[in-house]
Formats: C-alpha cells, structure tokens, sequence
C-alpha cells in the first residue's frame, strides 16, 4: 500500500478547515499531528486524513475521533517498525 503524504495547504483543503481549525484540533487532539519530512517540511499520510473525514461525516463523537486519532498515531509507529 503506497502512502501519499499531503502537505498542510492540501490537507487543509481535503478536510474544508482553515489553518487555524487544523491547529486548533490537532491541540484538541481530533486531528493527527503532523510528520516530520524535514527541518522545516511536515504532512500527513493521505489515508489518516481520509479516515478522519469518514468519521467526521458518520456522525462520531469528539471522545470517538480523540481515540481513533490515537489509534492512527500508535499504529505510525508500528509502520515504522515493519
């Protein structure tokens, strides 16, 4: 399975958010934290995104988003491990 990492101004897009929402449900944990590329590039996996948004337009609960965010940042580190 081939990933696509999405840039902030796409991701921003994907989801129909502003800047300033992404920030603010990243801290509220409702929205994966970015990967690092570089010293100064981050993006998310296009399939996290797109998880997101699915759960988003079911209807799910904030508590519901937080633990399926934590879910997709635990299972990054056992890609990375694979």
């Amino acid at each position: 399975m081939t990933r696509r990492m999405v840039r902030a101004a796409e991701a921003d897009k994907l989801a129909g958010v502003s800047k300033t929402t992404r920030c603010r449900r990243i801290a509220a944990g409702l929205w994966t934290p970015p990967v690092k590329l570089g010293a100064r590039a981050s993006a998310w996996p296009d399939d996290e995104l797109d998880t997101l948004n699915k759960a988003l337009i079911a209807g799910k609960t904030e508590d519901e988003i937080r633990a399926l965010v934590a879910e997709l940042v635990a299972a990054r580190s056992k890609n990375e491990a694979a």
